[in-house]
Order: C-alpha cells, then sequence, then structure tokens
C-alpha cells in the first residue's frame, strides 16, 4: 500500500529478489499484473518501463553502483543530470539536502576510495531519492555493513518512510525486517506468511526488541 514499510524474508533462493525485480518490473513475469500508481507495468514497452523506474521508483543494491572517477556529490548527481532534471542548481540545492539529512554533505568532494561502506551507501540512498521517487525497492541494503553502519542506514529509510515514500526491501536480517510496517515470508517461490508490526516510527528499546521477537519467533517456526 502507498506509504507502508515492507520486508522481505526467506530462505536464500526462496524468490525474495525475484519478487522484487517482478514488482518493480526490472524482470518479466509469466502470469498476473503488477499495478503501480494506476499503472499496469505488464502491459508497458520496456522503453516505457524504463521511464516509469526512473521517474517514480528508487533502488537501493547492496553494493552501492558508484563511479570510482567520480566524487560522492558527482554520483550522486549523475543520473540527472544525465535526464536533465531541473536546472543545474535545483539539482545541486536537492543533492545538498538528501546529503544533509544523511549526514554526509561534508564528505561531497570524496572519492569513493576516501569513505566507508556506511557513507557510499548513504550516497547510494541519496542517488536513489533525487528525483523523489514514490517507491524505494532495496534489496539487501544492510548485507555488506556492520551492524552500527546498518543501524544508520535503517534509521534513515525509516525516517523517509514516516515522510510518505514507500519502501519495499529484502532483507535476512531480523533487526532489519523489525523496522517494517509488515513482513512477508517467502518460501520455495510462494509467500509462506506474513507478520503486521504496525508503524515503528519512535519505539522505545523495548518494543524494538519485542519486534524482533516476533520476526524471529515467526522465522522459527517457518523452519527458515
Amino acid at each position: 500500500a502507498e506509504g507502508e514499510f515492507v520486508a522481505v524474508m526467506g530462505p536464500s533462493g526462496s524468490g525474495k529478489s525475484t519478487l522484487l525485480y517482478a514488482v518493480s518490473g526490472m524482470d518479466p513475469v509469466d502470469a498476473g499484473t503488477v499495478d503501480l500508481d494506476g499503472l499496469e507495468l505488464t502491459s508497458l514497452t520496456p522503453d516505457e518501463l524504463a521511464d516509469v523506474r526512473r521517474e517514480r521508483m528508487g533502488f537501493v543494491f547492496q553494493q552501492p553502483t558508484l563511479l570510482k572517477d567520480l566524487t560522492l556529490l558527482d554520483n550522486i548527481l549523475l543520473t540527472s543530470a544525465l535526464d536533465r532534471v531541473g536546472a543545474p542548481a535545483e539539482r545541486l540545492a536537492r543533492a545538498e539536502e538528501l546529503m544533509t539529512r544523511a549526514g554526509i554533505w561534508e564528505l561531497r568532494d570524496r572519492m569513493t576510495s576516501q569513505v566507508s561502506g556506511g557513507q557510499l551507501q548513504r550516497a547510494g540512498i541519496c542517488r536513489a531519492l533525487m528525483r523523489g521517487p514514490r517507491i524505494v525497492f532495496g534489496d539487501e541494503p544492510t548485507g555488506a555493513l556492520n551492524s552500527r553502519a546498518a543501524t544508520e542506514i535503517m534509521e534513515l529509510l525509516s525516517e523517509l518512510n514516516a515522510d510518505g515514500t514507500t519502501m519495499l526491501l529484502v532483507t535476512h536480517d531480523a533487526h532489519v525486517a523489525a523496522r517494517a510496517d509488515r513482513v512477508v515470508f517467502m518460501v520455495d517461490g510462494l509467500v509462506a506468511d506474513e507478520l503486521v508490526l504496525g508503524a515503528a516510527e519512535a519505539v522505545g528499546a523495548t518494543a524494538e526488541v519485542d519486534r524482533v521477537g516476533a520476526v524471529t519467533t515467526r522465522l522459527r517456526h517457518l523452519g527458515i
């Protein structure tokens, strides 16, 4: 649903990433339809799908695909500049807003080799948000990070969701899934179960532990 934060969990090979790529229109589906904002993605041409992805979707991957020969700022500006979205001053202002919120504006002139993995992932998130997507898809966005960096990334994504951005994340981490409003569990290519947690805004430490425990218990019940 619009504005919802959904996490998808399951063992390796269960179809989590396949589901994400099918829903985002990156992979074709064999049957059924995928609807986004009243658009039936399964009926669009490849060029039309590409336009929808650029204009309405953002993508965050386990390893952000940033160009090593560009600064963090230039990496974040690149796609919107190539698509000529807004005036240069508007693009720069948007990048500054996002990077400041992500805590990396002071690193804007550094190359990708000069920052940490968590800072690279924040830059990848900023790039994904440059065009104000309606929905952000994440494929293990914290999978390559230590626990502290992962927590910081999830706090940022949770803040963005609280502002109205829909989130769909694939994860193996119960702590990541516990940030979601709803957790979908997949087994052998099928949705096996779901857990409704409700909004996670401003939950205390005890409530967060309870949410993680609920996810972990459901995983054990499903044998995942």
